[in-house]
């Protein structure tokens, strides 16, 4: 840390202007620093995306649209295998409790990195967020098969929440993590939200008064309680799009839902967001993603 010393009364002139203009650049240094850390500060006038904004790919008319697109197959290194039969056991079964978080396991399937190169370039999903939907799905068809997520519907919401973990300037990093934490504004009655006084301690949002979603999958920190759960092991972490995806699947998934049929499909993306546009902004980039591949 520089200072200037004071020497009597006297001060030079050119000296005060030089010493002015460098705090004046360690200020702007400094904020430049604090803005693209860790933490995402600059949310509070950030209500998310809305409307089908570019994103890389034609999305056809919501109007047009009556239903989930069709099931979209994930390679894996494992190659071409018998999906399991509907009913099977597992933490993501309907009938399983909130508390119930297991992990898929060690085994999880990840896609091949020939389908992520082939999926990312035709759907311009960044790879590293597409492989968090993929394994998502994966994991699903092996714990709760009834449901029959597919990764599109992950990639819709993903990017209707937050361009794919890019929206408040960062990126998902090669271990899934983003780059920035996206926390989004205060749930307090404004700004056509519903007033959600804050119910983790700020543990989650840094927020003790009101919550806010959080992640890439813009999680409210009390519905992450109930259903954040680490795709490999360990403690969830919302900022992680593994962990963010497969419990977002999960959330979809509940009341024995099955996302090829319509209504179920609906009514999970209402449960997860209470708009109709919303659903209809999912939908679109859903059928935009599965029709590319």
């Amino acid at each position: 840390m520089a200072h200037s010393e004071r020497r009597g009364a006297r001060w030079n002139g050119p000296l005060a202007a030089v010493c002015v203009a460098l705090a004046v650049c360690l200020l702007l240094t400094g904020g430049i620093v604090y803005t693209v850390g860790r933490i995402s500060t600059a949310m509070d006038g950030w209500e998310g995306p809305s409307g089908l904004a570019d994103g890389g790919i034609a999305t056809p008319p919501a109007a047009d649209l009556t239903g989930p697109p069709a099931r979209a197959e994930v390679n894996t290194e494992d190659g071409p295998r018998e999906e399991p039969k509907a009913g099977g056991g597992g933490a993501g079964d309907a009938g399983s409790g909130a508390d119930e978080r297991q992990s898929p396991g060690a085994g999880v399937l990840r896609p091949t990195a020939a389908w992520l190169d082939e999926v990312s370039e035709a759907t311009r999903i960044p790879r590293r967020a597409l492989e968090g939907y993929a394994s998502a799905q994966l994991a699903m068809a092996e714990r709760q098969p009834s449901c029959q997520l597919s990764w599109p519907t992950l990639a819709g919401i993903g990017y209707v929440e937050s361009r794919h973990g890019t929206y408040a300037g960062g990126e998902i990093g090669p271990d899934g993590t983003t780059t920035v934490d996206i926390i989004g504004i205060p749930l307090n009655g404004d700004n056509n939200t519903r007033a959600i006084a804050d119910t983790d301690g700020g543990e989650l949002d840094g927020d003790e008064r009101w919550d806010r979603a959080v992640g890439p999958m813009q999680f409210i920190p009390r519905t992450w309680d109930r259903w954040g759960a680490a795709l490999e092991g360990g403690t969830p972490d919302p900022h992680d799009i593994d962990d963010a995806a497969l419990s977002a699947a999960r959330y979809l998934c509940a009341q024995g839902r099955d996302l090829t049929v319509a209504a179920d499909w609906e009514s999970a993306i209402l449960e997860y967001n209470s708009s109709t546009e919303y659903v209809n902004d999912v939908l679109a980039y859903a059928h935009a993603y599965a029709d590319a591949t």
